[in-house]
């Protein structure tokens, strides 16, 4: 790993919005050839602010508002890509991007392979995406198991504000498409972030906690979860690991598998609708890989599958932590 200088004053908390704003920031001093764009992400600063200031330091023609079309955004973002610049354009709610899946998924992934590697598209589509904010449906979606099972890009979803920092300047500096998911109901979540901050491998999971006993597999907002229920299994007398994937696209086999291996046993947690999601995806490649290890099958605490619920509902359909330890619960403890 790398580290790299920050915006962020060292020793002092900061929220998760601050850190991805020191991230373009600091990106834009660096590299003349980044702008940045999106729907009110200008004048305004986006409607979590986390592009505040941007427009004022480095003018309209590398931070400005775009109208209300983002398959536009994001084929405009294609050409600039191939033209020597690195875009990053936000999707200002995550379910707001799917007028421009055709884009994304016909142009944005496809260039390098259609063109065989003689056109790269280095750029980064930011997503603002899953609940917990009191939002309704279009506000929060957890959509990615649509860009991971699109061939051709990376996809990301940093849980702490370092790795959001540090996540996002390499997803900046990647020469390939990268989707950028960032879990908004942490945007003001404060976090001592140092003033060099390690810019994490893309496509390396990193062991938020170890434990004997089982493991649990999240990313983005589901990883405070996960933590959450690991502390409090622990005040219970079961001692839980928590790895946090950081990675969807590429995904790290290596150390999902050594921390199954170690406990036998494994729950994986994500907001997403729990049917033909990357929770399953991730419960068919550690079952592939650690079958000889296993206690009990490797289980899941999803969203379940509707259609995002109303605001009085969102906290039955997010999994918590009391999903999680009744989860862990049914893991064939009484055969251990």
């Amino acid at each position: 790993m790398s580290a790299v200088d920050t915006a962020v004053p060292a020793g002092e908390k900061t929220t998760m919005a601050q850190a991805i704003n020191a991230a373009l920031r600091d990106a834009m001093r660096a590299d003349a050839s980044v702008v940045v764009f999106g729907e009110d992400v200008g004048q305004l600063g986006g409607v979590f602010r986390v592009t505040e200031g941007l427009t004022a330091e480095f003018g309209e023609a590398r931070c400005f508002d775009t109208p209300l079309a983002e398959s536009g955004i994001v084929g405009m973002a294609v050409g600039m890509a191939m033209n020597g610049m690195r875009p990053v354009v936000e999707m200002q709610f995550d379910a707001f991007a799917y007028p421009a899946f055709e884009q994304i998924t016909s142009h944005v992934a496809k260039m390098a392979n259609r063109t065989r590697g003689r056109v790269r598209l280095p750029m980064v589509i930011r997503v603002l995406y899953a609940g917990g904010i009191g939002g309704v449906e279009h506000h929060c979606d957890s959509s990615e198991a649509y860009y991971a099972h699109t061939p051709g890009l990376t996809v990301l979803a940093p849980a702490t504000n370092a790795d959001a920092y540090g996540l996002l300047r390499a997803a900046i500096e990647h020469p390939d498409p990268v989707v950028f998911l960032e879990p908004k109901k942490h945007y003001f979540t404060k976090e001592e972030v140092d003033s060099a901050v390690a810019v994490p491998p893309i496509g390396r999971a990193v062991v938020r906690r170890e434990g004997r006993d089982a493991t649990l597999i999240a990313y983005g907002p589901s990883v405070a979860v996960a933590v959450a229920a690991a502390e409090q299994a622990a005040a219970e007398g079961r001692d839980l690991g928590v790895v946090d994937l950081r990675s969807i696209v590429p995904f790290d086999d290596e150390t999902v598998a050594a921390q199954v291996r170690a406990t036998g046993r494994a729950v994986v947690v994500a907001e997403a609708p729990g049917f033909a999601s990357v929770a399953s995806e991730i419960v068919a490649r550690v079952t592939e890989r650690c079958f000889h290890h296993l206690e009990a099958p490797v289980r899941r605490v999803t969203g379940f599958d509707i259609p995002y619920p109303p605001l009085k509902l969102e906290r039955y359909h997010l999994p918590g932590v009391d999903r999680v330890l009744d989860t862990v619960d049914e893991l064939q403890w009484e055969d251990a």
